[in-house]
């Protein structure tokens, strides 16, 4: 079987890891990888065995699948150039900058059979793969994302940085369209917003509280979902699960006893390009579609605007 043809268009920080992973991968060759910062481009190639090009458009035409890693605002036009020659695209968070923009790509892709898949890179945590059969109708979420300040993140907002991953993950866990969006923010060091929350109501009645922040002293990445008979705690970071239930502790009466489990330290973005290559491949949907990208992002955008019209 021949490889997949791939590329990378932008080699920045996260980037550049796209193309090593896709470089080892033993189903795809790395054509080559783009970016207009020529001596970024160069450096990557060569470290990945492949060729720089400093222009995308340069591989239109020549290659089955690739990841746009470039900035939020290129994030359309470069995916809808790829698709419109074939490619299946693998498009890092936040999908695009607009809800119209990630309608039309969908469109583009459903109408030629290609394949959309969103960045959303904790779906592939080993503790958040773990989930799946262990919740069931929740009733009560919290996520709390925390980072120590990084310059680098501050020309986008705190909830398309951060807060967007635990928003795609409530919205898989929660099981029913979302109903309504209460939320808040502050803008500390940025022009953007650097601490935010929202509550998130579901149709269900699951209701979720989602906190996002970047200015932390210590990083955190926590969630907890509250069902019937059971509290489920999430350490994204130490890959880590516990899960807490009533028991009978015979004459002490109703207490309550964990389960814990850590899992071993996993190459998420290396799964996460190993199940887009699959779908490339096999031509089959992914774990995270462009629908899916898409609803997170309309969440994210309606938690920013509330929160910019309150500030009038």
């Amino acid at each position: 079987m021949a490889k997949l043809k791939t590329a990378v268009i932008g080699v920045g920080y996260l980037g550049k890891f796209h193309a090593q992973k896709y470089a080892a991968h033993p189903d795809a060759e790395l054509v080559g990888v783009v970016d207009s910062d020529r001596e970024a481009a160069d450096r990557v190639a060569k470290d990945c065995g492949t060729q720089a090009f400093y222009d995308y458009r340069d591989l239109l035409g020549k290659v089955n699948a690739v990841s746009v890693a470039v900035p939020t605002g290129r994030h359309f036009q470069i995916s809808k150039d790829f698709l419109e020659h074939e490619a299946d695209v693998l498009i890092e968070k936040p999908m695009t900058n607009t809800l119209e923009e990630a309608d039309a790509l969908i469109d583009l892709s459903e109408h030629k059979g290609l394949i959309i898949q969103v960045g959303h890179l904790e779906r592939f945590n080993p503790a958040v793969l773990a989930l799946d059969g262990v919740v069931k109708n929740p009733l009560f979420i919290e996520a709390q994302r925390m980072s120590s300040f990084k310059p680098r993140a501050l020309n986008v907002s705190v909830v398309l940085d951060l807060m967007i991953h635990d928003i795609d993950i409530i919205q898989s866990l929660a099981g029913a369209r979302l109903q309504n969006i209460r939320s808040t923010g502050v803008s500390v060091v940025s022009e953007h917003l650097d601490v935010a929350n929202a509550r998130l109501e579901f149709e269900n009645g699951c209701v979720a509280s989602v906190t996002a922040s970047r200015m932390s002293q210590n990083d955190m990445r926590k969630l907890r979902i509250f069902q019937k008979d059971a509290c489920i705690s999430v350490d994204f970071a130490n890959r880590r699960v516990a899960i807490t239930k009533p028991e009978d502790k015979g004459e002490e009466g109703l207490g309550l006893g964990a389960e814990e489990s850590t899992f071993e330290t996993a190459d998420a973005l290396a799964a996460e390009i190993g199940a887009f290559i699959n779908s490339s491949i096999k031509r089959e949907a992914p774990q995270v579609t462009g629908q899916v990208g898409r609803d997170a992002l309309a969440t994210a955008l309606t938690i920013m605007a509330q929160v910019k019209q309150d500030q009038k």
